[in-house]
């Protein structure tokens, strides 16, 4: 039986995603814990756990920059899979109608953005002739345009925290934040 509960989702306070400092609120790195992301209407639009909820949160900042405006977390002193397992599951049952980031559409929060879809049409028919060292390169071309495009996006609204995809993924057409 675990030793710790977590409050319900409606007891918590909700979190500005971003400060008036662009920043993601503080408290947060390194540490374990429950949350769930709003939108700006305050309607939940993902509940994750995380070892390192401020990682979490920048990464779906990255990957749904218009969906992130709120947040709810809780964090919990040692790691009990079974604990967040639980409190997910009761957030998400409390949330209502399953959030879209809890449905099939999941991957988009928690992997890499696979950058294939910002292929142009000329560069989706050269692509399959390119020997594997081209096709690298303009993987890793197409995922610099996307990232460009991610952090414009973020610097519009403000965002002032230090993002670093990692470079290594790009030749594989993939964007993740680096874990520094």
């Amino acid at each position: 039986m675990p030793s710790q509960t977590f409050p319900a989702l409606s007891q918590l306070e909700f979190l500005a995603y971003i400060s008036a400092t662009g920043e993601l609120a503080e408290g947060f790195e390194s540490k374990i814990g429950v949350y769930a992301v709003f939108d700006a209407d305050k309607a939940v639009q993902y509940v994750g756990y995380s070892r390192n909820v401020a990682l979490s949160l920048n990464q779906h900042l990255v990957r749904h920059p218009g969906r992130c405006g709120w947040l709810k977390v809780e964090l919990c002193d040692r790691p009990n899979r079974t604990l967040l397992e639980e409190t997910r599951a009761a957030w998400l049952a409390e949330a209502g109608p399953l959030p879209s980031g809890d449905t099939p559409e999941e991957d988009t929060w928690t992997q890499p953005i696979d950058i294939r879809y910002a292929l142009t049409d000329a560069e989706q028919q050269s692509f399959p002739a390119m020997d594997e060292l081209g096709q690298r390169k303009l993987l890793k071309q197409v995922a610099r345009r996307v990232e460009a495009s991610i952090l414009a996006d973020l610097e519009s609204r403000g965002v002032t925290i230090p993002l670093r995809f990692d470079p290594k993924l790009k030749d594989d057409g993939k964007l993740n934040l680096k874990a520094e």
